[in-house]
């Protein structure tokens, strides 16, 4: 039989480049302030020069992005009208993250929500001045529950959330067409979603053309923050977030924690579906949901789960989505290039992330 020669010499004198990974231990604040702005600056600066390629002239992009959008009163009313939902997602993915629950089911988990407040509406349960907070109510039990399964596949199973929560997006998205073009479809037009919500069953308005979600919200917001920053529960959530295992061995409740997080994470899914089925569609529509997973998850990854943080981010991120509008008819930039704008900024925080906790030497 014939038999390989050998490599060449030179070939196996060859140095080859490697890479050690490690992680760091000792990276202070301010240093890691610098690695997110760097590379959020690295995003922007590709998302800018594809919205230039697209057409949007270089001199008009500050302008549209920024100016325009908070210097005009009907513009800021929309991103705060926008805002409110966004705080509740970025609130649910924040404090799944903290339990190491990677909860990407948070639009199965929206949807649930928004079935569980037209269940109240179609059926008129309760007496209409709690019709709303029974709304609320439903709305977060059947995300919890839905989002159970998901906690329990992995808890006693051990099936990765991931999967399961992704997947179950895809579930709980055809149920959702079931509904809407069968037996809950609008009598009176015939289209694929359900009729109207009454007028008390919808969140109105509180002055200056503000929604009652956005008070909505930042109480949710304020009180996350006080269950994980002042909270033996919250105490406990820092250790399971450092690590699970130790956490347990030292006597740490760990899958009480992670379960009570991940209902939690649920729960604030499902008030965000029906904040956007009360107070902006007015009704269960087959798409009311779309675009918030990737929203929910950008605003986790920049707040670095802090439920204050959140808020802020998410204000950001509505800013983006209103200005995504105003390219959209000046400039016919699609929405899909606002979702790709996006995906841009979670990839450069991924990668901002992976460094900050990473260090990186060359090997020859």
């Amino acid at each position: 039989m014939p038999v390989a020669s050998p490599a060449p010499d030179g070939a196996s004198r060859r140095r080859l480049w490697r890479f050690n990974l490690e992680v760091r231990h000792d990276m202070p604040p301010w240093q890691q302030a610098v690695y997110l702005v760097v590379f959020l600056g690295f995003g922007f600066l590709i998302s800018g020069l594809i919205l230039v390629e697209a057409g949007v002239p270089a001199a008009d992009l500050f302008d549209q992005l920024v100016v325009s959008t908070l210097t005009d009163v009907d513009n800021l009313r929309s991103v705060l009208f926008r805002a409110a939902p966004l705080m509740l997602i970025g609130l649910s993915a924040a404090i799944a993250f903290r339990a190491r629950f990677w909860n990407l089911g948070l639009e199965g988990q929206m949807i649930w929500g928004g079935i569980g407040a037209t269940i109240v509406s179609l059926y008129g349960i309760g007496p209409e001045s709690i019709r709303i907070p029974i709304m609320i109510l439903f709305a977060s039990a059947l995300a919890m529950a839905w989002i159970a399964i998901a906690a329990l596949l992995k808890i006693r199973l051990g099936v990765n959330e991931i999967i399961s929560t992704l997947l179950m997006n895809y579930v709980a998205l055809n149920f959702l067409l079931h509904l809407v073009y069968g037996p809950w479809r609008d009598p009176h037009d015939g289209f694929p979603h359900s009729k109207a919500f009454e007028p008390f069953e919808r969140l109105g308005e509180i002055g200056w053309g503000l929604s009652a979600a956005l008070p909505l919200a930042l109480t949710i917001a304020i009180l996350v923050w006080w269950l994980v920053g002042f909270t033996r529960f919250g105490f406990y959530l820092r250790f399971v977030q450092a690590n699970d295992r130790v956490a347990h061995a030292v006597g740490i409740p760990a899958i009480t924690v992670t379960l009570g997080a991940v209902l939690i994470s649920g729960a604030l899914a499902g008030i965000g579906g029906f904040v956007v089925v009360s107070g902006q569609e007015g009704r269960l529509t087959q798409s009311f949901f779309e675009g918030y997973l990737f929203s929910g998850v950008l605003i986790a990854f920049l707040a670095r789960n802090n439920p204050l943080a959140a808020v802020i981010v998410s204000v950001l991120v509505a800013m983006l989505f209103i200005s995504g509008q105003s390219l959209q008819v000046f400039y016919q930039v699609p929405f899909s290039m606002v979702q790709l704008i996006e995906a841009i900024v979670v990839i450069c925080v991924a990668t901002s992330e992976f460094l900050i906790r990473h260090r990186i030497h060359v090997i020859r």
